[in-house]
């Protein structure tokens, strides 16, 4: 390896540790905010977007096992959601949804999905020079990027959403630098390891998106919410938020404060647990 190969890794490593640490920062402000639920319930982003005759476009993979994804999300945040979908479509733009509401289940789920747990333990390892972290790092990392605490996870209060963009003409993906997902130094937001006509696509598509309130959460640069602390934090809103996490019931459209909002859903020897499974699987 280069001299030059050589600091451009270490430049990485060190923004990467950078932005992990202030997204754990973030982590602790979420955690103290205040909510004063309101008790919204739910609506269809799918039937929202057929009704409106918008076009949108839906993820058909599943989000961890056979668990469905579910394009669900509070039911006053769906018109801007439509709103916005409308004025991509304008611009030659489809709104793809990735994911919306989560369950506490689901969320659960997803922390120890091993595609997603082996890729923080890979950024892991190389943050690390290659040495195999301790558990205690992988959850301080695994709490930015997979919010194992319902209080921080914005899909479990039913107001965020993971978005891509396609191009109407063709159906391609509209260039951010990566697909949806990514995980590495390149996924926050304005990462200087990003080509400058992808932060220009991202950046004009968050525009949009906060055109309407959906705020971007700043180490993943498909990550929307509104009206949750998260948001209300990025605005400078002291004032309590509306939704935090909740469970929801389907078919009475009644949701339920999580009691426990503050408890991992996956404890430490729980994740403990799973790296050494993911160790297993792992190849660097």
């Amino acid at each position: 390896m280069n001299s030059a190969t050589t600091t451009d890794e270490t430049a990485r490593r060190a923004y990467w540790a950078e932005q992990m640490e202030q997204g754990y920062a973030l982590v602790q402000q979420l955690i103290a905010f205040p909510v004063l639920e309101c008790g919204e319930g739910f609506a269809s982003l799918r039937d929202a977007a057929a009704s409106e005759k918008v076009e949108m476009q839906f993820s058909a993979s599943k989000i961890a096992g056979d668990l469905e994804r579910v394009f669900f999300m509070r039911e006053s945040l769906v018109g801007d959601v439509i709103i916005i979908a409308r004025a991509m479509n304008e611009r030659g733009w489809i709104l793809k949804i990735e994911d919306g509401f989560r369950s506490l289940e689901m969320q659960r789920q997803l922390v120890r999905k091993p595609q997603v747990f082996d890729a923080i333990l890979k950024k892991c390892m190389w943050e690390n020079g290659g040495e195999i972290p301790g558990v205690e790092m992988l959850a301080r990392r695994s709490i930015v990027l997979t919010a194992n605490i319902p209080k921080i996870g914005t899909h479990m209060s039913g107001s965020a959403i993971d978005i891509s963009v396609l191009n109407r003409n063709d159906g391609l993906e509209v260039n951010r630098g990566n697909p949806y997902l990514e995980m590495s130094e390149r996924t926050p937001m304005r990462s200087p390891f990003v080509e400058p006509a992808a932060i220009e696509n991202r950046l004009a598509i968050t525009a949009m998106m906060e055109a309407q309130g959906f705020m971007h959460f700043p180490f993943e640069f498909w990550h929307f919410n509104k009206g949750d602390a998260g948001a209300h934090i990025f605005n400078g809103n002291p004032a309590p938020c509306r939704y935090g996490p909740v469970n929801w019931d389907p078919l009475s459209n009644k949701v339920t404060p999580v009691s426990d909002s503050l408890t991992p859903l996956n404890p430490l020897e729980a994740m403990k647990k799973e790296m050494d499974a993911a160790m297993a699987r792992v190849v660097i």
